[in-house]
């Protein structure tokens, strides 16, 4: 198992942005496809965003042109770019593997509140 470990997250105002970062202890090009997640209070885990090895991004519509994801394959690094962010963004944020998916790490609280 790779151990995953997000950082990152804070308290911010709407509008403003964050970026995630999740470091694997381990090789991350051998899960290809890497995720964000996100759980906010008594809502499902769900995927936000996914890239590819090769880069090929996609995003789940409620972040689409907000949220950016990116990887540093060399650094065994995820990052998660979130702009123009809203309150109902407000969630813990989890990566993962989308199709092999290890030990979930502890997350990074993300929450957007005036």
């Amino acid at each position: 198992q790779v151990q995953l470990v997000e950082s990152g997250g804070g308290l911010v105002q709407p509008g403003e942005s964050l970026t995630l970062s999740c470091a694997a202890s381990g090789s991350i090009l051998s899960f290809n496809t890497m995720g964000w997640y996100r759980q906010a209070p008594g809502k499902q885990r769900e995927l936000v965003a996914s890239i590819t090895a090769v880069g090929r991004a996609n995003y789940a519509d409620s972040v689409k042109g907000r949220f950016t994801i990116s990887r540093d394959n060399a650094k065994n690094t995820v990052y998660l770019q979130m702009n123009s962010l809203k309150p109902e963004d407000t969630a813990v944020y989890y990566c993962n593997a989308v199709i092999r998916p290890q030990n979930w790490g502890q997350g990074t609280q993300v929450t957007v509140s005036s």
